[in-house]
């Protein structure tokens, strides 16, 4: 059995961004009120006395946009504070980045990836869902901030969708070459916006990895993440070009995370809802805390067992209750 010792902590649900792969135009999305997400103290109580003594050492801070969380500066300190983390990352789409790089690297984080799906301003506020005044400049300025701070490494998402911004693989491969950054591409997913995706499909890492290959050459990293990306580099590069294949190059077998949501749903797969577990409610009825520490410890035993590849749709009905904003990425 692979070692699970890596915890997707969702901060917040709500998001100062649309995304098309993450929340379908149009609707209306239910958010957690602020009572039912989970407190800071519940967290860190969660973190202290449940994950760490299962087992967890990694630790990533994601949303919604975590930015946008009351106090993610405080969390990050305590975070980073705790003897067993071995590592801690945030996910963002940066647009807040500019003004809170800093005091972010100050508290303890030194690992972030930031969400940047296209490099042309009108497609980037298409894909945001964005119709006012252009977000791009502040996104990027956000980046620029957190590298001059000094986060290493600094990781850029690019979720590939397929008439949208699939033609931009070898422009954003290309940040690569003469930056000490690393691209992650993507595939789009079923979850967020069932719609788009049966509209647009996506398309498989091999193909992205062969259009690469043909402008510059590919070879294999030695670098290696937490997370479930095979690294490729162009040779001379000072980055790196990550491939999250979780549809076409199924991953199951390696996989060696679980999720929790904002408002306590401990998950243990991204593409299966039918085996989590409600840890705030537990711990808001009192429900001793060794008590909640066997019910991660069996959830990590039956793991391999609720995984996508093990269950064709992850889910009771065939549709996801939730977005991905709502699951935490």
């Amino acid at each position: 059995m692979n070692k699970v010792d890596y915890l997707r902590i969702s901060l917040i649900d709500r998001c100062n961004f649309r995304c098309q792969y993450c929340m379908p135009e149009g609707a209306e999305l239910e958010y957690i009120l602020r009572q039912e997400l989970l407190a800071n103290e519940e967290l860190i109580a969660l973190l202290k006395e449940v994950f760490i003594p299962v087992g967890f050492r990694k630790f990533r801070l994601t949303g919604g946009e975590p930015l946008i969380r009351p106090g993610v500066v405080g969390l990050v300190r305590d975070i980073a504070s705790f003897a067993q983390t071995e590592d801690l990352a945030m996910t963002t789409n940066g647009f807040l980045l500019a003004d809170m790089a800093q005091d972010l690297y100050d508290a303890g984080l030194r690992r972030i990836n930031i969400s940047l799906d296209s490099l042309d301003p009108q497609t980037f506020d298409k894909i945001i869902g964005n119709r006012g005044r252009s977000r791009w400049e502040q996104t990027w300025a956000g980046i620029q901030a957190a590298h001059r701070v000094g986060f290493d490494p600094l990781k850029l998402n690019v979720v590939v969708i397929p008439g949208v911004n699939d033609k931009e693989v070898e422009d954003l491969a290309a940040l690569t070459i003469d930056r000490n950054w690393h691209v992650r591409f993507i595939e789009f997913m079923p979850i967020g916006n069932a719609a788009l995706f049966s509209d647009r499909a996506w398309i498989p890492s091999e193909e992205l990895r062969q259009r690469i290959r043909s402008q510059w050459g590919l070879v294999e990293s030695d670098v290696r993440g937490n997370g479930p990306a095979d690294v490729f580099q162009i040779p001379g590069a000072k980055g790196t070009l990550g491939f999250i294949s979780q549809m076409s190059e199924c991953f199951c077998d390696r996989c060696n995370r679980m999720r929790l949501s904002a408002d306590g749903w401990l998950r243990p797969c991204l593409l299966n809802e039918t085996g989590q577990i409600d840890l705030k409610t537990a711990l808001r009825r009192g429900i001793d805390l060794a008590e909640l520490r066997d019910k991660v410890r069996y959830l990590l035993q039956i793991k391999p067992e609720i995984n996508f590849q093990q269950r064709d749709s992850g889910t009771k009905t065939g549709v996801y209750s939730r977005t991905m904003s709502q699951i935490g990425g």
